[in-house]
């Protein structure tokens, strides 16, 4: 006959312990939480990372500005190799003009095949120093999705961690006991005397 783990462990049994009662109701709160605590951990997590890497992208946005810019020298010839996939940057002398009218130049990191007179994108913080491109939509919700599963991978872990912990316990108690009875019955039942 099969039983469920919820009426093994409420059913009355003269040899249930209090730790089998104690390691099945952890089993039971341990599946719960790890089928809907961890989850909700990670929905929690990856709105909170949305709403401040959102926040962040639009900051940056409005601090930063995009400026077409001149290249003003020629670049050494390319290296032939890609960096992680990405094209190869090279620094470069630029030259640009704002949108009020006000020009300025700047080292820049540009595409290694551009050459003198080639007009690139440029991003410059209040300062007027080239600066990286705030995050786009994209980078938001690869943060978002990174921080929620983290969330509930370390929900999950710390569940299974405190589960694991309980039922050692538990193990350790119901030999402690199990030695205990046998230490009471042993001599009975062989005849020896402690």
């Amino acid at each position: 006959m099969r039983t469920g783990l919820r009426e093994w462990a409420l059913r009355p049994n003269r040899l249930r312990r209090r730790s089998d009662v104690v390691e099945a109701w952890t089993v039971m709160t341990a599946a719960v939480l790890l089928v809907l605590g961890a989850p909700l951990a990670g929905l929690a997590a990856g709105g909170l990372a949305y709403g401040e890497a959102a926040s962040a992208a639009q900051a940056l946005r409005a601090e930063r500005r995009e400026v077409r810019a001149e290249v003003l020298g020629d670049m050494p010839p390319p290296l032939p190799a890609l960096q992680g996939g990405r094209p190869v940057t090279q620094h470069a002398t630029v030259r640009w003009r704002g949108p009020e009218g006000t020009a300025g130049t700047t080292r820049a990191a540009v595409p290694a095949d551009a050459r003198r007179g080639d007009l690139v994108e440029l991003w410059l913080d209040p300062l007027d120093r080239a600066v990286a491109p705030p995050p786009d939509a994209s980078s938001v919700w690869q943060h978002t999705l990174a921080t929620g599963i983290c969330g509930a991978g370390g929900t999950a872990g710390l569940v299974l961690a405190a589960l694991t912990l309980i039922r050692r316990v538990a193990a350790r108690r119901r030999l402690a006991e199990w030695e205990r009875d046998w230490a009471r019955v042993e001599p009975r039942w062989t005849g020896r005397r402690g």
